[in-house]
């Protein structure tokens, strides 16, 4: 199972070549996908087009759904960031914390293009799905 955070979803759908959009569509179908539902969220919200926005919304509800954040998850998130902090590496989205402190916890690879993730693998212990 590899979770897809919301920077890979968008850059597909909005037809951006990137490497972790080709390996997104070579694994389509092929790997077993998860999307948090704060991923969800972040995707989903982007759809002007009403149409779009159902015909994804379908798509994505197909995938393994996670629930990425309960009492004990948002307490290790806090210490991920506390600990990262006294590290001299701020995280700027909390929602990545979240997905990071997730597939930590649960030993998913996920497959992100937003560099806040990376100093989760140098510190963290989360592994990139490319690697």
């Amino acid at each position: 199972m590899i979770l897809v955070d919301s920077s890979v979803w968008i850059d597909y759908f909005n037809g951006t070549p990137t490497t972790e959009t080709d390996f997104l569509d070579s694994i389509l179908g092929v790997e077993p996908l998860g999307i948090g539902d704060l991923i969800l969220t972040e995707v989903l919200q982007g759809f002007r087009s009403d149409s779009e926005y159902r015909k994804v919304k379908d798509l994505m509800l197909e995938l393994t759904l996670f629930e990425l954040l309960g009492r004990d998850r948002a307490v290790r998130a806090a210490d991920s960031y506390r600990a990262l902090r006294k590290k001299g590496v701020t995280i700027r989205k909390t929602n990545d914390l979240i997905i990071g402190t997730y597939c930590v916890d649960e030993s998913l690879p996920l497959l992100f293009r937003d560099r806040d993730f990376q100093p989760m693998i140098d510190h963290m212990g989360l592994r990139s799905a490319l690697a």
